[in-house]
């Protein structure tokens, strides 16, 4: 319970609205800010590792720099005290050198002279690099230096010299040049070539010998280092097809999955499966899915209180709605005026189809669930209609609403079926209060492009496409199909929440999907 307390006491009820002195800005900052780094762990010290370290100490001295001078600051909103700290905070820089191995001492050759260890590693034995290459003076000549009495450029070399000689002497010792530098053959450092000419020219002594195993010491750390570079062949991931068993896969989806399962079952086997579910992003979008809610709520409400008054049923009366309902969902002004501009070039269109469509049938309920079960496979299947009217017979008469373009008939022929399945849920076990009924019409009202898409009742009667589900479902909880992934995307360009799960890239769309089972 101290972890619950701690986390509501730092994150619950901390919104701050209106203007405050920039002083209790700050202050508040500096408390809450301690107060979530000191954790739910009684420590001696109150923030915790907060003031810490490089970034710490330097985050530090300036929010106590603005505390100080905060007094002179006036009043500031939530936003402007935000884009103020932003500010100053991004005019500091922290740079913190890399920590090495404990293990490691990396030194100059001041240090190494004067320091030793059980291994020494001299790199850099290029020449210009050790010995590095005399830099010219351009104000006095070696003779006027001499006469100044200062000391000559080639003094470096022979200090290089002395380095060399003191850390060759080590117990053990690695020497270590580049070969190419700057996209250039490099030139060995004069003590290598003087090593390399002492050792051949002694052979009475073994020098060829020692030279020679000094060279393959050191290749063998040569090869091991090519090891990390070399490109090694991994065969590509397959394309995936699982076949979870019976008791794991879902017994229950709506009608808008139905159309994932045909198209990309492997999505519906990483969501209902292995549950995995995509993370919703940091900050809130005006994306199609929010467009989508929005818009419906717009069209719902506007039915809803022009029933009862038809001749509300106009232009002005629904572009106001939606101004409204905008303005109280959609924050961002550029999203809501593209919305409503596209909402406004069907609006004319969608008033002269709706009253017709009142003439067909009364309105009767909006957003309304049902379901129905397939005994025999333990399965149920959801649906949400957006809208349902009755006419005189007591026929249905199935509408959903469309901000993009509805499906074809071909789609919903093979892919989109979920009008079709709605309309099979309301003749087996209706909708809410709805009671089970013939469906007359069911219609994609598309806003996209204004017009209303019926969906294929006669040649794909409510039984046959139930039908059609179960031998589906039957084939997956059976075993006999695997989830494929991207099984018949609409586009190549389609993307799936579970691409990169499934390893897509790896492989595409014309390989043979291998269809994996527990037992195997």
């Amino acid at each position: 319970h101290s972890w619950a307390d701690w986390l509501c006491a730092c994150f619950i009820e901390k919104e701050q609205t209106g203007d405050r002195t920039l002083s209790d800005c700050v202050n508040q900052h500096i408390i809450l800010a301690g107060q979530i780094a000191s954790g739910n762990f009684e420590t001696d010290e109150s923030t915790g590792k907060l003031w810490r370290g490089d970034a710490g100490v330097t985050a530090h001295d300036t929010m106590i720099d603005l505390s100080d001078h905060a007094v002179h600051g006036g009043r500031f909103s939530p936003a402007d005290y935000n884009a103020l700290l932003k500010n100053i905070m991004s005019r500091k820089e922290v740079r913190n050198a890399q920590a090495p191995h404990p293990n490691i001492l990396i030194w100059g050759t001041l240090e190494a002279r004067v320091q030793g260890a059980d291994l020494l590693i001299l790199a850099g034995l290029n020449e210009g690099t050790w010995p590095e290459a005399p830099k010219p003076d351009p104000w006095l000549n070696r003779a006027l230096r001499h006469q100044a009495g200062l000391l000559l450029p080639e003094r470096r070399i022979g200090l290089s010299a002395h380095d060399f000689q003191q850390a060759i002497a080590a117990p053990e010792v690695w020497l270590t040049r580049s070969i190419r530098s700057d996209d250039a053959e490099t030139v060995p450092s004069r003590w290598l070539n003087r090593l390399r000419n002492l050792l051949e020219g002694l052979p009475a002594q073994h020098g060829p010998e020692a030279l020679k195993d000094m060279r393959a010491r050191g290749q063998h750390w040569l090869s091991l280092a090519s090891q990390f570079e070399a490109p090694t062949s991994v065969d590509p991931a397959p394309r995936p097809s699982p076949c979870p068993p019976r008791t794991a896969q879902p017994r229950k989806l709506s009608v808008t999955e139905i159309k994932r399962l045909i198209r990309d079952p492997y999505a519906i086997y990483a969501r209902h499966v292995l549950r995995l579910r995509p993370l919703d992003p940091l900050m809130r979008v005006p994306d199609a899915l929010l467009r989508g809610i929005v818009l419906h709520e717009v069209l719902e409400c506007f039915v809803r209180d022009t029933l009862d008054h038809p001749d509300r049923c106009t232009n002005q009366v629904l572009m106001a709605t939606a101004r409204t309902i905008l303005r109280e969902n959609v924050p961002w002004a550029s999203a809501r005026a593209t919305w409503l501009a596209r909402l406004e070039r069907a609006a004319d269109w969608f008033i002269e189809t709706e009253l017709g469509r009142r003439t067909l049938a009364n309105p009767t309920a909006f957003e309304v669930r049902g379901s129905a079960s397939f005994d025999t496979l333990e399965f149920t299947l959801t649906a949400m209609a957006d809208r349902i009217d009755l006419d005189r017979n007591g026929a249905l008469h199935i509408y959903d609403y469309k901000t993009g373009t509805p499906p074809s008939n071909e789609e919903q022929l093979y892919f989109d079926k979920q009008l079709l399945l709605e309309a099979a849920i309301a003749e087996r076990s209706g909708f809410g209060d709805i009671a089970p009924g013939t469906v007359a019409r069911a219609v994609y009202i598309g806003l996209g492009n204004a017009r209303e898409s019926d969906a294929p009742l006669e040649s794909e009667p409510p039984e046959k496409v139930w039908q059609a589900l179960h031998d589906l479902l039957d084939a997956y909880l059976s075993g006999e199909k695997g989830f494929t992934s991207r099984r018949a995307m609409h586009s190549k360009r389609d993307r799936s929440d579970y691409d990169q799960l499934a390893r897509f890239g790896e492989w595409d769309i014309t390989d043979d999907p291998v269809i994996t089972r527990p037992d195997q």
